[in-house]
């Protein structure tokens, strides 16, 4: 069977399943796949999807977005400098995974305010979506709202009627 060019992710996952000292059985059964098959993908004769890859690198707890990369799945050029921070926070055995959750919202937020995108490939920040979705939600049903308003927003007072 010929190589389908992902042989620099087989023996990516190999060095990593090796650093994590884990059998290719304890990364298959912690992945969900099969033991074959993930031997094939570190031989390169399998070319898996974004969502095996995502397994793996959730059972080797790594950068999901390092291994699309290798695979091919993300742009390497475009999106190199953020997978490699987030590769970096990922892979800091000094912080708890909260820790690393917040690093990575809050790299992401200011790559947002930076006029940026996020080049994710799992999910976008659903937390600060739902915050933001609720908070115009809010400001879509203030009907109460006691008469009119300045430009910026601010009270402007009672109305006034004529008696």
């Amino acid at each position: 069977m010929a190589s389908l060019n992902v042989g620099n992710l087989g023996e990516y996952l190999r060095e990593q399943r090796r650093n994590a000292q884990l059998s290719l059985r304890q990364l298959a059964d912690a992945a969900g796949v099969s033991n074959p098959y993930l031997s094939q993908i570190e031989r390169g004769l399998r070319k898996p999807s974004a969502e095996v890859l995502q397994q793996v690198a959730k059972a080797l707890r790594i950068s999901a977005e390092t291994l699309y990369v290798r695979a091919g799945i993300l742009d390497a050029e475009r999106d190199r400098d953020e997978v490699e921070t987030r590769a970096v926070i990922l892979a800091d055995p000094t912080l708890t995974e909260r820790q690393k959750q917040v690093l990575l919202q809050i790299y992401e937020s200011f790559r947002k305010e930076n006029g940026f995108e996020i080049a994710r490939a799992d999910t976008a920040d659903q937390d600060g979506r739902a915050a933001r979705e609720a908070r115009d939600t809010d400001d879509a049903q203030d009907t109460d709202a006691p008469g009119p308003r300045t430009v910026d927003g601010a009270d402007a007072g009672p109305q006034q009627t004529a008696s």
